[in-house]
Order: C-alpha cells, then structure tokens, then sequence
C-alpha cells in the first residue's frame, strides 16, 4: 500500500467511526477555547449568580495538572490532562510534579528533566460530570520544564468539528478522535524550545477543513496547516520568531481567507490556501500571548509585556504595514499580557493580569472606561460573554460579572471557595463550564 492510499484509507476509516456528517455547532456548543466562532462570544446566556451551595451542578475532580480550556460539544465536554506516572504524585497543585535528581525549580520553570507522564483527553458527560472515556495519547517524559504557576504539560486547549476531537499536546504530538474516543490519526511535529522553560500552550485552530498549529520557539518556528480528516500537511512556513503562545486567526477579506499570526517581531498575515506572506507589521513586544480578534476590516493584536503594544491594524494591505496608516491605532498603557481580549458591537474589552478592565471604542481606540476590579483579584484565564455580560474568572476562585456597555456596571461577584481559575470558561446552553487547577464545576446558576 502507498503512502497516498494509507492516507486514504484513514480518511475512510475517519468517516465510518465518525457520528455521520457533522451538525452545525448550536447554542450547547463550545467547540473552541473561545467559543463556536472564536470570539469569546456564546449563542447563548449564563447564569449570572451562584456560591459553592447554590448554583453548582457539580464539580468534579480531573486528575493530574492541565489548563487547557475545556469545549463543549452536544452531551460531551472534553479536556485534556498530564499525568505523573511516578507512584504518589499528585495532580493539581502548582508545581506539584515529582523530582528524582533534587534539583530545584528555576524562577520560572523546571530546570531539570521531568518524570513521566500520561498525556490524556477525557470526554465527560454534561449532565452529570460523569467520564464518558478516557484515552491516554502517549506517554513520554517531557525534555524540559514550564512555569511552575501557570505552565502545565497540558496547556494546548482541544478542538472539535462535532465529528472529531483533537488533542493538541505540542512536543508530544497531535492526535484525532472520533467523539466516542476512537483513535483516527496522530502526528508528531517535533519539540519545541520555550523561552525561560516556561512552557507550551498555544491553542489549536480549527477552520472548516484545515488545522492550523503555529509553533513559534527558540529554535526554527513554523506555521503549519494540516488536513483535519487525515494529518496530512498541507503546507508549512518558516517564521523568524521566538517564543510566543497566541493562537492564529483565520479572517475573510475581499473574497479571501488569511490567518493572521502575532508575534513579537512582526504581526504576519498568510493566505490560507497556499501559506503565502500577505501582510507584516512590526510594533508587538515580548512574550506575545493574547488571541487577535477581529471587527470589520480591523484585527486587534495586543501584547503586555515588555514594551506593551495594542494595535489595530486596517486589512487590505500588502507588504510592510509598519508606520503606515494601515496602523489605525495603538495602545501601550493597562494591555493585557495573558487574557485574550473580547470585541462585541464596535466596543473592545482588554483584561489585564492584575485586574484592571478597559473597554475602548474599537473604531478610535477611545477610552469609554478603566476599572479596576474588586481585589484582591488576578487573572490568565480570558473573558468570556454571553447575553451582554462579560465573565472574568480569577486566580482567586471569583468569578466577575461586568455588563457590556460604555459604562462599567458589576452585576455580581460569585466565589468559588476551593476553585481558582487560570483556563478560560466555557458557555454552554445556558450554563458555565469553569475549569479550576484541580477539577471541572458545571454552574446552572439561582
């Protein structure tokens, strides 16, 4: 048999394990880490009060550390974990991962080998918390570390198209499942290098027919695109770039699909057909995390780091944008360097880490407000809205509610006593998926 038949055949095999054609996603579906049209938005609304005695239809524990997002599809929600192997670790906790040579943690990330681990995608069920399956990808011991708070070996949030589910766990390879947890097909893409080992964890794009993984690292960084039904690649792109976690954008304009990638050293736009440069412009700064979003003919890039940049950047564009109009504004002041940012009717919602809220006039770049939220109060996991209100979920077990709008309105804050947050929420059907560091809470609300 060929290779080209091998392929076929698996794309064969794909369909007949599969559920039949795929349904469009509903109002129950979060198929991303933000949402069935990656925006953060829901089709549906969400609870807006809850405690930890009222509200919470359960709340289960996941084994081992992860904070990947987890999505929603119909009855299923699925997230992915790693495990220790080693006898009596313990998942969960901050830097909680088993030593064997006494070396201690660096400042950031591990800076010695690593044990073992499993590396897991779990489907429970929506009604209950229950495991539907659980399928272990691999088991492999990771060859560096990730920052000993915020990093997991499973930080990659999973994808769905409501046929199949895709585990994306980086250094250890892609992975398809039909949705009752049948392998289909895996890919190995090689290891990556993070800056300062502070771990992997950029989400996996999926659009229509194609996957697009970005692996941006210390070493040679590439955009791929892979066919979803078969892991073949279809193309691949060098980048010259470092380290940087934000996922792609795929974005229409003028009749054509692009993805759109930021990066510290340039924002660089990619015909999605052929992988093909479009577009770049520099002005990001380091560790570039947030997910651009987009509105219109303008997509909004943003870092918080070092030499902290919002930009909204006009398409239609050819070659080098930088310092031309296509950069309609900027912004350098309370820029988010986790969270992602939501957009929704002309108004841009920026989260910072340390819980300062701004919405801007997404046209001008015009400050409608500057809230800093009640605190103690620090955040990674990104917003989410649904029905008009924006979910702010924190490290500190709370979760905000903000009404969307020109004027900052906090509806309700809703604590969690033993959670804290560092994935983003899931909407679904009315409720909260929230992923804690150590287990999963499906809120119904009052």
């Amino acid at each position: 048999m060929t290779k080209m038949q091998s392929r076929r055949l698996t794309a064969l095999v794909a369909l007949v394990l599969g559920f039949g054609l795929a349904r469009p996603a509903a109002a129950q579906d979060w198929p991303s880490w933000r949402g069935p049209d990656d925006t953060g938005l829901s089709r549906s609304g969400a609870p807006v009060t809850w405690s930890d005695n009222d509200g919470v239809a359960w709340h289960v524990a996941i084994p081992g550390r992860g904070h990947s997002a987890p999505v929603v599809w119909g009855d299923q929600i699925f997230v992915t974990t790693a495990v220790p192997v080693v006898s009596g670790s313990a998942g969960g906790g901050a830097g909680n991962e088993p030593r064997r040579d006494g070396r201690r943690r660096g400042p950031h990330g591990d800076t010695g080998p690593q044990s073992a681990h499993r590396f897991v995608l779990l489907s429970l069920d929506r009604a209950t918390g229950d495991v539907v399956w659980e399928r272990t990808a691999t088991e492999a011991t990771p060859h560096e570390g990730h920052h000993p708070q915020y990093g997991s070996f499973a930080s990659n949030s999973p994808v769905t198209d409501g046929e199949h589910v895709f585990a994306y766990f980086g250094s250890r390879g892609l992975y398809c499942y039909t949705l009752d947890g049948t392998l289909v097909w895996a890919k190995d893409l090689g290891r990556l290098t993070m800056f300062l080992q502070f771990g992997e964890g950029t989400p996996l794009v999926l659009h229509e027919d194609r996957l697009i993984v970005k692996r941006d690292q210390e070493g040679d960084s590439f955009l791929f695109a892979l066919d979803k039904t078969t892991g073949e690649e279809l193309w691949r792109v060098e980048r010259d770039e470092g380290t940087s976690w934000s996922p792609p954008l795929v974005v229409e304009h003028g009749g054509r699909a692009q993805v759109v990638v930021a990066a510290t050293t340039k924002v660089r736009s990619y015909d999605l057909e052929t992988g093909e440069p479009l577009w770049e412009a520099a002005g990001l700064g380091r560790n570039q995390i947030p997910a651009p979003v987009t509105q219109g003919d303008l997509v909004f890039v943003m870092s918080g780091f070092i030499a902290p940049n919002l930009m909204a950047i006009r398409l239609g564009g050819r070659g080098d944008l930088t310092g031309t109009d296509a950069i309609v504004w900027e912004n350098r002041q309370a820029n988010s360097y986790t969270p992602s940012p939501v957009l929704f009717e002309d108004q841009l919602y920026v989260l910072t880490d340390g819980g300062v809220l701004t919405n801007f006039d997404a046209t001008t770049g015009a400050v409608h407000y500057r809230e800093r939220l009640p605190g103690p109060s620090n955040f990674k996991a990104s917003p989410v809205a649904a029905a008009g209100k924006l979910y702010l979920a924190s490290e500190e077990g709370q979760v905000f509610v903000v009404g969307m709008g020109p004027t900052f309105e906090l509806l309700a804050t809703n604590t969690l006593t033993e959670a804290a947050f560092v994935a983003a929420p899931a909407v679904t059907d009315g409720d909260l998926v929230l992923r804690s560091r150590a287990g999963l809470y499906r809120v119904v609300g009052r």
